[in-house]
């Protein structure tokens, strides 16, 4: 039997180029359209900063969501400042919610920021582009359309939280009479309001988000990955501290930051914070292409 005769190398074509790792972080430019492994990057990611649960009875808000309504409340409030600068609004300690104004009006941005229906244009000319208008950072945004709850313990809101989010710790609804404050009453089922809660990475904000629909709360979010996500996609902005040291990726190369203690009296964002916001925030559109094929709402359960 004739042998067979074989020019070269026959595995060459399958050969690997070896990685270098000076190169790892850096990514193509070039959108190839949707792939596999783009899918399973996204669901890789879903699994890591998600935890999703069968059978959950409440919505879920996208952090790029939550920096939209921000943006928008920011904006409209920073054009108002100059009216609303001579009313008196006293500031409400975080620990004293029963103080705190009532709020009745809706805001007609906020369905649509919320629902994203009509997706806010974040294009440098844009004309809800923040301004540096000196404003109160001390005071509490009148009308505001959202309610920020951290649900984790007081001393871990004290290191960081979200600016202008209240306390409300997850072991306040295990008493058997729950002290409601007068705020989360105002914005229970208001119309053109909702009510946001949060945690590092959704292990209590589940427990706390189900408790309140099963007592009747329709106008209740939950922010979807938590401080772990922001710390991801909004470094910078949008909270008040240092990150929780779990939020940071677990290398060993990696510089932690100098820990920054929050404020716990901030109840707005500068003018500086928004524009950081509507950067990263353009990053995120950018990295979203039309291409991707969009995820199934089973399996995510994402509210977009």
């Amino acid at each position: 039997m004739a042998k067979q005769l074989v020019i070269g190398d026959p595995e060459f074509l399958n050969r690997r180029i070896p990685m270098n790792r000076r190169y790892l972080h850096i990514k193509s430019v070039l959108d190839t359209g949707y792939s596999m492994s783009k899918y399973l990057e996204k669901l890789d990611e879903m699994h890591k900063n998600y935890r999703f649960r069968k059978g959950e009875i409440f919505k879920r808000l996208m952090v790029t969501k939550l920096a939209e309504l921000i943006l928008s409340v920011g904006a409209s409030m920073n054009k108002d400042s100059k009216s609303t600068a001579s009313d008196n609004i006293d500031l409400v300690p975080v620990m004293d919610l029963e103080k705190q104004p009532k709020a009745t009006s809706c805001r007609s941005t906020l369905l649509s920021v919320v629902t994203g229906v009509g997706q806010m244009s974040v294009q440098p000319n844009d004309p809800a582009a923040v301004n540096n208008i000196s404003v109160d950072l001390n005071v509490p945004y009148p009308d505001c359309p959202y309610l920020l709850l951290d649900v984790r313990d007081r001393e871990q809101y004290e290191r960081c939280h979200i600016i202008s989010a209240f306390s409300f710790p997850r072991t306040m609804i295990s008493r058997t009479m729950v002290p409601y404050p007068r705020i989360m009453l105002d914005y229970k089922n208001a119309p053109g309001k909702v009510i946001i809660l949060y945690d590092e990475d959704e292990r209590l904000a589940v427990d706390v988000a189900t408790y309140l629909c099963e007592i009747g709360y329709k106008n209740l979010f939950m922010l979807s990955g938590g401080l772990k996500v922001i710390s991801i996609k909004f470094p910078e902005g949008m909270v008040t501290g240092s990150f929780p040291i779990s939020c940071y990726p677990k290398k060993k190369t990696y510089n932690m930051p100098k820990p920054v203690k929050a404020e716990c009296n901030r109840w707005r964002f500068t003018a500086d914070e928004l524009n950081k916001i509507k950067n990263f925030l353009e990053i995120q559109y950018k990295s979203t292409t039309r291409s991707e094929a969009p995820v199934d709402l089973e399996t995510t359960r994402l509210f977009t």
